[in-house]
């Protein structure tokens, strides 16, 4: 292994790998831990006792809690009633849709829970995981919500089998002789009262210790089991037994039977004829001859069997629906009833009444957390002896079960119970016994105590398991304001969370209705349920290398039908409730994306993102943009000091406001050197750019490139920064502020090779002068103008840029102001007219302004400053040679221009120049005159370059007297009597005339402008005049404090069309 001895510290040996593997526990923290943790004191003990494996198998550990979370409630209390309302066949449609939803979320989850090894966290742990920490987060609050008010919705149904079927008695708000609404709220307030007390019981028990609730699970689990048999025994039983139960009808109106003692008007005693309590009920008085109630008077009475037996062929009658208005009388179908259609009902207390409106999908949203509690194997993943083979097997097990039991109770209690009784939710027909009560064997206390323990040891499971979910989110610390309920007891319970869950819970009971309760956690377990099929369904078609699940009966096609059929069932449901559980996902999800944690878990969202951006990248690559739709991509060059800082940060300001935060924006520099050695130093660099980027809030991406030297690290940048068509098509650089200084010589040839490069690749070109002027991101300008100088029209770059400025809050409250050039031949009051349709057309608001700049004599200063321009461009020439051949050229350079020098001041103080430049020479006209020679070289337009040394530099001002004899004849014919200027190449004598009175114009119009935008010219063809282009731009611009020179990209992109 000597080969590898180098890599030991970063590879570890494959042994040691296996090793640590083999001893990976993935036990949670979970109820064993807290009662271990109990009586250990915090940190007596230096060592940990050895975590013992775990040892739960698929029955015990999958099959049997699921068993006991998907039954509760709802098939005790309402089941029957469903039957009753929806028929047999829309009921067995109901329970086909739920649990088909429930099965193939199971397979999804198979598929996810057997990808790889599942840390305890279940549901929550493989959402986040598969669709990264805002699904995750958003998914995991709805499991929380949704568990949370199960808990709410199990004790309102323990409530509501002691009051009303167990000890009636003890209700605090009486309901003995209320009507209607009284009645209801009567029994609502009970629910409240009862609730709050039984939640605080349970909530106190939880915090006590989880010991008990997990030492209870078995008996509550056994109360189900033995409820259902007793179910089945008692639907065998009635084949050829069936059970007593008479139901009183009045015509074919069901009686309430506390209402009577006799199922009869009258009775013969004695060979008396007697009234009975009925007659009572409906008559005035006891009297044969008593006034009754006319729906009374004209019906009689039916004592019908309200089990008649599953031979007796009631199935035929309860297959359809009978949906019920609110307060509309049970009735019997098939009965002769004769009825007054304009007499009102009168003594309607008498009468089994429909205590809500029904309708479809009401019982869709009551029925569907009966189906819930498939996660519970999940969620023990980390107590499995194999979880991988456990999960799967067990999930899909229990739900074929809890399928089966389901639909079968559908039919069976369509074909054993009177369709009256079905319909009679609380049992006030059959004597006030819960309905699937009276079906059971040996008796209705089987079920209605079974149903009781069972509904209370469901409401503590959910009391127990929420508090640990919430702790697992905020542990995750994706969501910051719930980091405190990560925090708990000495031994890890989650106390904080649990008093957050039992203020939760509370609100479900002060709805108060089971089945206004219900829908709501459907809505959150739904959704849940959705992102589980999601999550499947996006790793398989994304074909991730790590998606490699050992349950194989998966396929993407069965996910998105799970997926789809949640979707359906949320707004099937309750749309409005849909709608308020997407509206808390969608809140949470943007608050974990912008204020979050960040977490890079892998997950399938990346995936997309990164599919999506492939696809968006090729559909780029079909054809460059059009004009409607062109952009500034920006690619700045900045450069980086010692310490990897940039050194001009303001360009990634401006950046910023050119942008308003859209678009693509690199951020490039070079590193010079090699990579191998080099590249710690590059990652700094690119650490450094992205927090300057995060800092000026620029949304982007830094590049960092390490080459030879710098001028081909810019020259690479340019060339390859992008991707395919998401390509910048604009550069930004910054002017090199010190270029005529010798050791910045390097520095200008560069600048103007970028300058050449983006004429080459047809890109636009941004060159902010003074950047270390321009406003931060946190300063505002109130008033001011932004001046464009539009010469040469360059594809409307100067238009476009203003505008996307004046987007940013810095320069929202600048005018703008375009001036354009007009020559003497030129129509300027036609030009401002075409110039206002335009910009009108464009629907950008500018003053417009026309300057008239005519063809005038080239004067003397400019003939000086170009003689000076040339001269110093030759000494920059000798820069490569020794020191002597160096000082020797410049003396011969200064020998040979002597004489025009001393002939300079006579000249120029009788030239045709403008006022304002007269007046500049003659205020420096030692400044003027002045030639430096040596390694700073600086011209006369530069006062803040530095002298010359004494030795080197020479300054012939002292004799201003000299020559002033021959200055008329000098001012008659200046070229005759100037040799050296008519040497000067003419062509840069007009450009450094067109420089000089574009800024004399420039400085008079804009000298106050927060900033000016100028065309900036092209660079010269041939390299022998790049210090003299130099000096052009520095002519121009002169005097201006903001500036920003731009070059377009030899496209229009801006456009007067919609």
């Amino acid at each position: 292994m000597a080969l590898f001895e180098e890599e030991m510290d970063t590879s570890p040996m494959v042994s040691s790998l296996l090793s640590s593997l083999a001893n990976y526990s993935n036990l949670p923290t979970g109820s064993k831990e807290h009662e271990e943790a109990e009586n250990n004191e915090e940190g007596t003990r230096p060592s940990k006792k050895p975590i013992k494996a775990p040892q739960l198998g698929t029955l015990m550990g999958v099959y049997l809690p699921c068993i006991q979370n998907i039954f509760g409630v709802i098939l005790f209390l309402r089941m029957t009633w469903m039957v009753g309302i929806g028929g047999v066949l829309g009921s067995f449609i109901i329970v086909f849709m739920c649990c088909s939803t429930t099965m193939l979320t199971a397979i999804s989850m198979s598929a996810i829970a057997t990808n790889g090894v599942v840390p305890a966290g279940g549901s929550y742990y493989m959402i986040s995981r598969s669709l990264g920490p805002e699904f995750g987060g958003a998914v995991g609050i709805c499991f929380y919500l949704g568990t949370t008010f199960a808990g709410a919705m199990y004790i309102l149904g323990c409530i509501e089998i002691l009051l009303i079927y167990i000890v009636p008695q003890a209700a605090i708000f009486k309901i003995e002789g209320l009507e209607g609404l009284e009645a209801e709220a009567a029994l609502l307030n009970n629910m409240r009262v009862y609730g709050t007390i039984v939640l605080s019981f349970m909530a106190l028990v939880v915090f006590v210790g989880v010991k008990y609730v997990n030492k209870l699970a078995l008996v509550f689990l056994a109360c189900v089991i033995l409820s259902i048999l007793a179910v089945y025994v008692g639907v065998i039983k009635t084949a050829f037994d069936p059970p007593v139960f008479p139901v009183c009808l009045l015509g074919n109106r069901t009686l309430v039977s506390k209402g009577y003692d006799v199922c009869a008007k009258v009775i013969e005693i004695d060979n008396e004829t007697v009234t009975t309590q009925l007659w009572r009920s409906f008559c005035d008085s006891d009297y044969i001859n008593a006034t009754c109630d006319d729906y009374f008077r004209d019906n009689n009475i039916t004592e019908i069997q309200g089990i008649p037996g599953v031979t007796s062929g009631i199935l035929a009658e309860n297959l359809f629906g009978n949906y019920l208005e609110k307060g509309v009388i049970v009735e019997k179908r098939g009965l002769a009833s004769q009825a007054d259609p304009d007499s009102s009902a009168s003594s309607t207390n008498r009468f089994v009444l429909a205590d809500i409106t029904s309708f479809f999908t009401l019982l869709v949203g009551i029925y569907f957390p009966s189906v819930t509690g498939i996660m519970a194997g999940s969620n023990r993943s980390g107590d499995l002896r194999d979880a991988q083979k456990s999960i799967p097997i067990g999930t899909i097990a229990a739900i074929t079960t809890t399928s089966a039991v389901y639909m079968s109770c559908v039919v069976l209690f369509g074909a054993c119970i009177e369709g009256v009784v079905l319909r009679d939710k609380f049992g006030e027909g059959v004597n006030g016994n819960l309905v699937i009560g009276t079906l059971a064997w040996p008796s209705p206390w089987v079920i209605v105590f079974g149903s009781f323990f069972s509904t209370c040891g469901a409401g503590l499971q959910s009391l127990t398991g929420a508090p640990r979910l919430l702790q697992a989110i905020s542990r995750d610390g994706i969501i910051p304001f719930l980091r405190v309920f990560g925090h708990g007891k000495a031994n890890g319970e989650p106390t904080w969370a649990l008093l957050l869950t039992a203020s939760i819970c509370e609100i479900g009971i002060i709805i108060a209705s089971l089945d206004a309760v219900a829908p709501i956690l459907s809505m959150f377990f739904l959704m849940c349920y959705m992102f589980v099929n999601l999550a499947c369904a996006l790793q398989t078609l994304l074909r991730t290398p790590n998606w490699r699940p050992r349950f194989k009966f998966y396929h993407w096609a069965l996910s998105f039908l799970g997926m789809s059929l949640c979707l359906s069932l949320m707004f099937i449901c309750s749309w409005y409730y849909a709608i308020v559980a997407m509206g808390i996902a969608s809140c949470i999800y943007k608050y974990i994306e912008f204020c979050g944690a960040e977490k890079e878990w892998g997950d399938g969202i990346r995936g997309i993102s990164l599919s999506a951006a492939r696809f968006a990248l090729m559909r780029l690559e079909e054809g460059p943009p059009h004009t409607k739709n062109w952009r500034p991509q920006i690619l700045v060059l900045v450069s980086m000091d010692a310490e990897q800082n940039v050194e001009q940060p303001r360009l990634i300001s401006l950046t910023n406001q050119l942008k308003a935060g859209k678009g693509l924006t690199i951020v490039g520099t070079a590193v010079q050197g090699k990579f191998l050695d080099n590249y710690t130093e590059a990652q700094r660099a690119d650490q450094s750019l992205r927090k300057l980027m995060e800092t000026e809030k620029v949304k982007g991406f830094p590049q960092v490139v390490i080459s030879s030297n710098l001028r081909d690290g810019t020259s690479h940048l340019i060339q390859v920064g992008g991707l395919g068509g998401l390509k910048h098509n604009t550069v930004m650089v910054s002017w090199p502020h010190s270029w005529k200084q010798p050791e910045s010589h390097q520095q200008f040839r560069d600048f103007i090779e970028v300058v050449r490069e983006t004429t080459a690749a047809s890109l636009a070109l941004l060159v902010p002068k003074n950047i270390s002027s321009y406003p931060s991101n946190g300063e505002r300008f109130t008033e001011g103008h932004i001046d464009v100088w539009w010469i040469v029209h360059d594809g409307g770059m100067l238009m476009l840029l203003p505008f996307l400025l004046r987007q940013h809050k810095v320069w929202r409250k600048c005018k703008m102001r375009i001036f354009t050039v007009a020559q003497l031949d030129d129509n300027s009051i036609q030009m401002k007219k075409d110039v206002i349709t335009f910009l009108y057309h464009l629907r950008i608001d500018a003053q417009v302004e026309v300057v008239e700049m005519h063809d005038s004599d080239i004067s003397a200063y400019t003939y000086e400053k170009t003689l000076v321009m040339e001269q110093r461009s030759q000494i920059l020439k000798q820069m490569h040679l020794t020191k002597n051949e160096m000082e020797r050229e410049i003396q011969s350079i200064t020998d040979s221009s002597r004489g025009s020098i001393r002939r300079k001041k006579s000249f120029a103080s009788r030239s045709q120049h403008s006022t304002e430049e007269g007046a500049r020479v003659g205020e420096h006209p030692e400044e003027e005159v002045q030639l430096i020679h040596n390694k700073n070289a600086s011209t006369p337009t530069s006062p803040t370059s530095p002298t010359a040394p004494a030795g080197v530099g020479r300054t012939w001002t002292d004799n201003k007297e000299v020559h002033k004899g021959k200055n008329l004849e000098a001012g008659k014919d200046p070229f005759s009597m100037k040799p050296e200027w008519e040497n000067l190449n003419q062509t840069d004598v007009r450009r450094m005339h067109t420089a000089l009175r574009l800024n004399e114009v420039i400085i008079k119009k804009s000298k106050e402008a927060k900033l000016v935008l100028l065309n900036m010219p092209g660079p010269p063809k041939n390299r022998t005049g790049e210090e003299n282009y130099m000096e052009f731009l520095e002519v121009l611009t002169e005097g201006l404090n903001r500036v920003l020179l731009v070059r377009g990209g030899g496209r229009e992109v801006i456009t007067i069309y919609s």
